[in-house]
Protein backbone atom coordinates (compact mmCIF):
# COMPACT_ATOMS: atom_id res chain seq x y z
CA UNK A 1 0.00 0.00 0.00
CA UNK A 2 1.47 3.44 -0.89
CA UNK A 3 2.04 5.91 1.94
CA UNK A 4 -0.97 8.01 2.83
CA UNK A 5 0.90 11.24 2.26
CA UNK A 6 2.11 10.45 -1.26
CA UNK A 7 1.55 13.16 -3.87
CA UNK A 8 -2.08 13.41 -4.93
CA UNK A 9 -1.48 14.58 -8.46
CA UNK A 10 1.12 15.26 -11.08
CA UNK A 11 0.68 19.03 -10.73
CA UNK A 12 2.64 18.86 -7.49
CA UNK A 13 5.67 17.62 -9.40
CA UNK A 14 6.19 20.74 -11.52
CA UNK A 15 9.32 22.70 -10.72
CA UNK A 16 8.71 26.43 -10.38
CA UNK A 17 11.15 28.97 -11.86
CA UNK A 18 12.02 30.01 -8.30
CA UNK A 19 13.37 26.56 -7.38
CA UNK A 20 11.40 24.38 -4.97
CA UNK A 21 7.81 23.62 -5.82
CA UNK A 22 5.26 26.12 -4.56
CA UNK A 23 4.03 25.37 -1.05
CA UNK A 24 6.66 22.70 -0.44
CA UNK A 25 9.69 23.00 1.81
CA UNK A 26 13.00 21.21 2.01
CA UNK A 27 14.04 19.04 4.91
CA UNK A 28 16.12 21.78 6.58
CA UNK A 29 13.09 24.05 6.76
CA UNK A 30 11.01 21.16 8.13
CA UNK A 31 13.66 20.59 10.81
CA UNK A 32 13.53 24.27 11.78
CA UNK A 33 9.72 24.30 11.91
CA UNK A 34 9.40 21.10 13.92
CA UNK A 35 12.51 21.16 16.08
CA UNK A 36 13.38 17.67 14.83
CA UNK A 37 16.84 16.80 13.55
CA UNK A 38 17.46 15.98 9.90
CA UNK A 39 18.46 12.49 10.96
CA UNK A 40 15.18 11.98 12.84
CA UNK A 41 13.11 13.19 9.89
CA UNK A 42 15.00 10.86 7.56
CA UNK A 43 14.47 7.98 9.99
CA UNK A 44 10.72 8.63 10.04
CA UNK A 45 10.87 8.46 6.25
CA UNK A 46 12.74 5.13 6.41
CA UNK A 47 10.08 3.71 8.74
CA UNK A 48 7.31 4.94 6.42
CA UNK A 49 5.68 7.26 8.97
CA UNK A 50 6.24 10.39 6.89
CA UNK A 51 7.32 10.24 3.28
CA UNK A 52 8.12 13.51 1.51
CA UNK A 53 5.42 14.55 -0.91
CA UNK A 54 7.95 14.60 -3.74
CA UNK A 55 11.56 15.35 -4.59
CA UNK A 56 13.04 18.21 -6.52
CA UNK A 57 14.74 17.65 -9.86
CA UNK A 58 18.00 17.63 -7.89
CA UNK A 59 16.71 14.89 -5.58
CA UNK A 60 15.99 17.04 -2.51
CA UNK A 61 13.12 15.92 -0.30
CA UNK A 62 10.14 18.28 -0.50
CA UNK A 63 7.51 18.30 2.23
CA UNK A 64 3.97 19.67 2.23
CA UNK A 65 2.16 21.24 5.18
CA UNK A 66 0.37 17.89 5.66
CA UNK A 67 3.74 16.12 5.89
CA UNK A 68 4.89 18.62 8.52
CA UNK A 69 1.63 18.16 10.44
CA UNK A 70 2.26 14.38 10.48
CA UNK A 71 5.72 15.00 11.92
CA UNK A 72 4.21 17.22 14.61
CA UNK A 73 1.79 14.42 15.60
CA UNK A 74 4.69 11.96 15.80
CA UNK A 75 6.75 14.42 17.83
CA UNK A 76 3.91 14.75 20.34
CA UNK A 77 3.35 10.98 20.56
CA UNK A 78 7.02 10.14 21.15
CA UNK A 79 7.30 11.33 24.79
CA UNK A 80 4.20 9.26 25.56
CA UNK A 81 6.02 6.13 24.38
CA UNK A 82 3.65 5.22 21.59
CA UNK A 83 5.14 2.54 19.34
CA UNK A 84 5.85 3.11 15.65
CA UNK A 85 2.88 0.89 14.85
CA UNK A 86 0.61 2.95 17.09
CA UNK A 87 1.91 6.15 15.52
CA UNK A 88 1.19 4.80 12.03
CA UNK A 89 -2.26 3.66 13.10
CA UNK A 90 -3.15 7.09 14.52
CA UNK A 91 -1.76 8.90 11.48
CA UNK A 92 -3.83 6.66 9.19
CA UNK A 93 -6.89 7.13 11.39
CA UNK A 94 -6.54 10.93 11.37
CA UNK A 95 -6.05 10.87 7.60
CA UNK A 96 -9.17 8.74 7.11
CA UNK A 97 -11.25 10.95 9.41
CA UNK A 98 -10.01 14.08 7.66
CA UNK A 99 -10.86 12.70 4.24
CA UNK A 100 -14.19 11.08 5.10
CA UNK A 101 -12.93 7.56 4.49
CA UNK A 102 -14.00 4.43 6.34
CA UNK A 103 -16.59 3.82 9.01
CA UNK A 104 -16.72 7.16 10.84
CA UNK A 105 -18.18 5.66 14.01
CA UNK A 106 -15.46 2.99 14.22
CA UNK A 107 -12.78 5.59 13.51
CA UNK A 108 -14.07 7.89 16.25
CA UNK A 109 -14.18 4.94 18.67
CA UNK A 110 -10.55 4.16 17.85
CA UNK A 111 -9.65 7.84 18.26
CA UNK A 112 -11.28 7.72 21.69
CA UNK A 113 -9.04 4.78 22.57
CA UNK A 114 -5.97 6.80 21.56
CA UNK A 115 -7.23 9.74 23.61
CA UNK A 116 -7.64 7.55 26.69
CA UNK A 117 -4.18 6.03 26.21
CA UNK A 118 -2.60 9.48 25.83
CA UNK A 119 -4.42 10.78 28.91
CA UNK A 120 -3.28 7.77 30.98
CA UNK A 121 0.31 8.23 29.82
CA UNK A 122 0.24 11.94 30.66
CA UNK A 123 -0.97 11.06 34.17
CA UNK A 124 1.92 8.61 34.54
CA UNK A 125 4.40 11.25 33.36
CA UNK A 126 3.00 13.77 35.84
CA UNK A 127 3.53 11.28 38.68
CA UNK A 128 7.09 10.67 37.51
CA UNK A 129 7.70 14.40 37.30
CA UNK A 130 6.35 14.90 40.83
CA UNK A 131 8.73 12.22 42.11
CA UNK A 132 11.66 13.77 40.22
CA UNK A 133 10.83 17.25 41.54
CA UNK A 134 10.62 15.82 45.06
CA UNK A 135 14.05 14.26 44.65
CA UNK A 136 15.51 17.52 43.30
CA UNK A 137 13.98 19.30 46.31
CA UNK A 138 15.63 16.82 48.67
CA UNK A 139 18.98 17.45 47.02
CA UNK A 140 18.43 21.21 47.30
CA UNK A 141 17.75 20.82 51.01
CA UNK A 142 20.88 18.70 51.39
CA UNK A 143 22.97 21.31 49.59
CA UNK A 144 21.56 24.08 51.74
CA UNK A 145 22.21 22.14 54.94
CA UNK A 146 25.81 21.36 54.03
CA UNK A 147 26.99 24.73 52.70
Amino acid sequence: MPPRNAPADAAASTESPDGPRKGLVQIGQVAERTGLSLRTIRWYEETGLVVPTTRSDGGFRLYSDDDVARLEVIKRMKPLNFSLEEMQELLDLLHDLGHGRGDRSALVDRLQTFHEAATDRVTTLRKQLDAAEGFAGTLTAQLTAHR
